[in-house]
């Protein structure tokens, strides 16, 4: 495959002005390699693990979630120049969707939605609600990872739900409007839980974004790569 007909492809999939505007140069074809190839590896992240297998797997793009490159570079060094030395010499393309990939229909919270079965969904501004026919010991079974519920919460039955770190103010009070009676996402803060209308359930961020990387990879043939936070639990 080149380039070109990639990018066309991806960004039918998750159109680059779907993304928020702090996203602007972050996503789409962020690593320029050879202008043709045939394996793609997929990862939620380019870590520096990530690259070595994809290298070793004879990648010619690297399509990740987040943005290796976050903040302006004037200057490579460090971890960055180390990444960017094993990219380059490998002449691999890294291509990027982020919060493009969040908003798309078949995106990032539609592979989670699905992932935990949710049925009769809304969308909310990001995220969505659904039933939820599963316990909160399914979810952590499911999502691969542990969870923290704060607030007094037995059951689920209508589920809110925003991939990565949704636990904002805003979109609380959006789902306790919209009928949710818990929130699940990731990264919450505890100024925001004392003030949250509406129990919160806490994941990783790993947990409920890479199901979507996944199930893109499975769909489309790719191989995915596999690096999740080392977490260790002290009851």
């Amino acid at each position: 495959m080149d380039v070109q007909t990639f990018t066309y492809e991806m960004e039918r999939l998750a159109p680059p002005e779907l993304a928020e505007d702090f996203d602007a140069g972050k996503i789409g074809l962020i690593v320029e390699g050879d202008p043709a190839f045939e394996t793609v590896c997929c990862a939620l992240d380019a870590t520096p693990a990530v690259v070595r297998e994809a290298i070793r797997l004879g990648a010619g793009m690297l399509v990740v979630h987040h943005p290796p490159i976050w903040t302006p570079v004037t200057s490579l060094t460090g971890n960055l120049a180390s990444l960017m030395r094993d990219v380059l010499s490998a002449r691999m393309n890294i291509w990027v969707m982020h919060t493009n990939y969040d908003h798309a229909a078949e995106g990032v919270n539609d592979a989670l939605a699905e992932l935990l079965s949710l049925e009769e969904r809304i969308p909310l501004t990001l995220g969505m609600i659904g039933t939820c026919t599963i316990s909160p010991e399914e979810i952590a079974r499911r999502l691969g990872c542990p969870l923290r519920i704060w607030g007094d919460l037995t059951s689920v039955n209508r589920l809110a739900i925003i991939a990565g770190s949704g636990f904002d103010d805003e979109l609380l009070a959006e789902a306790k409007a919209g009928g949710a009676d818990a929130f699940l996402s990731a990264e919450l803060k505890h100024s925001v839980y004392r003030s949250a209308p509406l129990p919160c359930i806490e994941a990783t961020h790993y947990a409920l974004e890479a199901p979507a990387m996944k199930r893109l990879a499975a769909r489309r043939g790719w191989q995915y790569i596999d690096d999740t936070p080392v977490l260790r639990i002290i009851p």
